[in-house]
């Protein structure tokens, strides 16, 4: 049966493609992409689009208490657990049009075109929208889908603070989406998420879908270095307390510990803030993330420990005071083989060209993989640049990937639970 509905049944490029475009008017960036950043007036806008349209093809919506959106299309078993797709519409302060939104209006196109097709399946098939995925307003990313995971409190979410003070429970208020539905009470039976690969792979290999079978762990520090200002041109080079330099020679040993490792293994400095930040005053203060990386759980844990007991070494040897708190894990992720294997045959019976991928950024994916079977597919990105309002797809890629999301969903939702 679902051959013969796959031929027939085929995502319509055109709508999806005027779809995402529409959606990056609400929340502009300044180069082309998007600066939508979570529970701002534009993501209250971008989600009361995006009812809209869920509503206008018949779907029902519940809004729980993080404010993650549950869109609802009835299958013919009402006892059926339902099969849900869905990515973020929240953004990077700089990012692109495709991240998070690509996964989320595609699962939207997969509705349309089983609704204009008179598609019934067993299962209710569902869309969602996770509550800051990027993390980059409210740390830590994927808070949304985590608590629903059970790997946050709701309170510890709701009382995560911007640079402002602002915590996100009263954000999500003020905003108007603060939902009464208990977070993580929504059934469901598999959970696919199609997003950008954010990495040059696939277009390297020139495939058109990355079928994800693994995500790589990740840890977050955040180091607070304490040195002492001071004027840069009259305190000798070795009466310094220099909290610039310890942040150096810690980055360097990020570096290099990443190298040291290979392969399987990234390390990186995303975020740096210097108080009091004046081009001839040594700062008292820097304020910094680590990021380390690893589809390997020893591994890991490894890059981990080494850099806390690397940093605070480096720290003491230039006499400057540290902290190191954690600031976000996710260890790593293998995803359902069940699915897994959908998705393959999904693009294999296509006849789209696809490829096995580990996923090197995080995703709501990962943490719903720890209580629904779970799965990713996705798509090539020009050069792999992601997080930056350049970012781009092609119509083609994005066409290949949804239209394997499209058949992998309706083999998801048509079988027994």
């Amino acid at each position: 049966m679902l051959d013969q509905i796959s031929k027939t049944a085929q995502i319509n490029i055109d709508r999806l493609w005027n779809a995402i475009h529409e959606l990056a008017l609400i929340g502009p960036g300044v180069a082309g992409g998007c600066n939508r950043q979570t529970l701002t007036d534009d993501d209250a806008e971008v989600r009361r689009l995006f009812q809209s349209w869920c509503e206008a093809e018949g779907m029902s919506l519940t809004i729980d208490q993080m404010g993650n959106m549950f869109a609802l299309r009835p299958g013919t078993d009402p006892d059926a657990d339902p099969v849900f797709m869905g990515s973020h519409l929240d953004t990077q302060p700089t990012g692109g049009r495709y991240d998070g939104v690509l996964g989320v209006l595609s699962a939207l196109e997969v509705v349309r075109v089983m609704n204009e097709q008179g598609i019934q399946t067993r299962h209710p098939v569902g869309i969602v929208n996770w509550t800051n995925e990027e993390g980059a307003r409210f740390v830590p990313s994927m808070i949304g889908s985590g608590v629903f995971a059970g790997a946050y409190t709701l309170d510890y979410a709701h009382t995560r603070r911007d640079e402002q003070g602002k915590s996100l429970g009263e954000e999500l208020r003020r905003i108007g989406w603060m939902g009464t539905e208990p977070v993580g009470s929504q059934p469901m039976r598999a959970y696919l998420e199609y997003h950008i690969e954010q990495g040059p792979i696939l277009e390297a290999e020139q495939r058109d879908v990355g079928v994800v079978t693994d995500c790589q762990g990740f840890s977050w520090l955040e180091i607070t270095l304490n040195g002492r200002e001071a004027h840069t041109g009259s305190t000798p080079m070795n009466m310094r307390s220099n909290a610039a330099l310890a942040m150096a020679q810690i980055l360097q040993m990020v570096q290099d510990l990443a190298m040291q490792h290979q392969p399987g293994a990234v390390g990186s400095v995303g975020q740096v803030n210097f108080l009091p930040n004046s081009r001839n005053v040594l700062p008292g203060k820097v304020v910094f993330t680590v990021d380390v990386r690893s589809p390997d759980l020893a591994k890991l844990d490894m890059l981990h420990a080494k850099v806390e007991a690397g940093a605070t070494r480096i720290a003491t040897d230039l006499d400057v005071g540290i902290s190191i708190e954690p600031v976000g894990r996710v260890n790593p992720v293998a995803f359902d083989p069940e699915l897994v294997s959908i998705v393959r045959q999904s693009a294999k019976g296509l006849g789209v060209s696809h490829m096995d991928l580990v996923s090197g950024a995080g995703h709501d994916a990962c943490w719903l993989a720890r209580v629904v079977p779970s799965t990713m597919i996705m798509c090539p990105c020009v050069g792999g640049l992601s997080h930056n309002e350049a970012e781009e797809i092609s119509v083609e890629w994005a066409e290949a990937g949804a239209n394997v999301l499209l058949r992998a969903t309706l083999a998801a939702a048509m079988t027994e639970s």
